[in-house]
């Protein structure tokens, strides 16, 4: 039972790596390798995108100066 079981687990494990390479090949094997054109097309690239991150970063900073604001006061009895 034992060598059946680590039988198994070989059989798993090789199917897990295995699979991934297998995939990654095969495209390359018929040359019909699949394209895409969707550069621009999410709309991350407008000029609010650099005003949300900034936005973002300033609100994570206050989070961080919020929680961390620590008036020595115990908060468990």
């Amino acid at each position: 039972m034992a060598l059946l079981k680590k039988a198994a687990i070989s059989a798993a494990v090789l199917s897990v790596i295995a699979a991934p390479i297998a995939a990654a090949a095969a495209p390359a094997f018929d040359g019909a390798r699949a394209t895409s054109a969707s550069k621009g097309k999410n709309n991350l690239d407008s000029e609010w995108s650099a005003a949300l991150g900034v936005l973002g970063l300033i609100a994570g900073v206050v989070a961080i100066a919020i929680v961390a604001d620590n008036n020595d006061d115990p908060v468990s009895p």
